[in-house]
């Protein structure tokens, strides 16, 4: 099965802001191995797919990390996961830094030596965006709107195989670049409901594709028996989750890109309500039609706080909204 029952510790890409840094992880006595081989077979993509959640979490597991000499602890959630959030002495350069996180000794009843997990702190360069995407049916297809079609996809395929939608990656790849200089690379934060289950193969699909490298914020792990409920509850959460990015970068003017095969008109509405003067523009993939009137009425909502609303059906259309609304040049 390709399972470790040895304690692991899992740190995501995460990111400083504002005074702050933030790093986001889980703490798991039992995980899948990462995937190494991506052939293209029902059953290896099934199998892959289930392991993923396959997961058993540490809960109240002492953790702690050490960045530029100081030391910070944590606790974990019932459902092992962790987030550190800190004022550091100095805060770092824009850029990527390294960061560990060490599971205390104790933890976990047999020794398994010095339990660490690796990942990395995105300190954003101060340039002319910011950028929150949607996941699934932003960039990835997905059918997210369908449950067996969204079950049928992530069975049968995988990280590899899977494709974005025509023209997404040069639309991203332009706005990451928007008003600044290729190595100073406007942020990129993707919010999802989606999964930290999925956090890899998100992660190994976006790799692959070439999208911009960013910071993941995803939905609450969850345990095999609720895995065919993926991405399907808990959209409101996706709220808080991109008021804290927000707020982290309080004189940043950020663009959001959605679609409205789920709660992104509405929820993008409420953030344009409380935070208006952050908003550029807003992108809306058009790939449902049963909630045509609620979409309008997001988006008009949006409109009247006069905010840029792009509701489009393929990418060559956002893109040319972008150049014609200055956004890229």
């Amino acid at each position: 099965m390709r399972l470790t029952n040895r304690p692991v510790v899992r740190v995501y890409h995460s990111y400083g802001g504002n005074g702050e840094i933030v790093v986001l992880g889980h703490v798991l006595k039992t995980s899948p191995l990462p995937r190494v081989k991506y052939k293209q077979n029902f059953w290896t993509n099934t199998m892959a797919l289930i392991r993923l959640f396959i997961v058993k979490p540490i809960p109240r597991a002492r953790v702690s990390l050490t960045f530029q000499g100081q030391t910070v602890e944590h606790v974990t959630e019932d459902d092992g996961f962790f987030r550190f959030q800190w004022a550091p002495h100095k805060m770092p350069p824009a850029g990527w830094h390294k960061v560990q996180v060490t599971l205390a000794e104790g933890v976990v009843n047999k020794y398994h030596g010095n339990v660490t997990g690796d990942g990395e702190i995105y300190i954003p360069h101060v340039k002319q965006y910011a950028i929150i995407s949607d996941i699934d049916d932003t960039f990835l297809i997905s059918h997210s709107s369908n449950l067996r079609k969204r079950l049928f996809v992530l069975l049968t395929e995988n990280a590899y195989s899977r494709k974005p939608f025509e023209g997404v990656v040069n639309h991203y790849q332009a706005l990451a670049h928007a008003g600044t200089v290729p190595h100073e690379p406007n942020p990129f934060f993707y919010v999802s409901s989606s999964e930290w289950n999925l956090y890899d193969y998100i992660r190994e699909f976006s790799k692959k594709n070439e999208l911009p490298k960013g910071i993941y914020l995803l939905n609450q792990m969850k345990q095999l028996a609720e895995a065919w409920k993926t991405g399907q509850n808990k959209h409101r959460t996706k709220f808080f989750r991109i008021a804290r990015i927000l707020e982290a970068f309080p004189a940043q003017d950020f663009i959001l890109l959605g679609d409205d095969s789920q709660q992104d008109p509405e929820i993008y509405a409420s953030v344009v309500d409380h935070f208006r003067d952050q908003i550029k523009a807003v992108y809306l993939r058009n790939v449902f039609h049963k909630n045509e009137k609620i979409v309008k009425q997001a988006i008009a909502r949006m409109q009247a706080a006069g905010i840029e609303v792009c509701h489009f059906k393929h990418s060559a259309e956002a893109m040319e909204h972008s150049y014609r609304t200055g956004l890229i040049s």
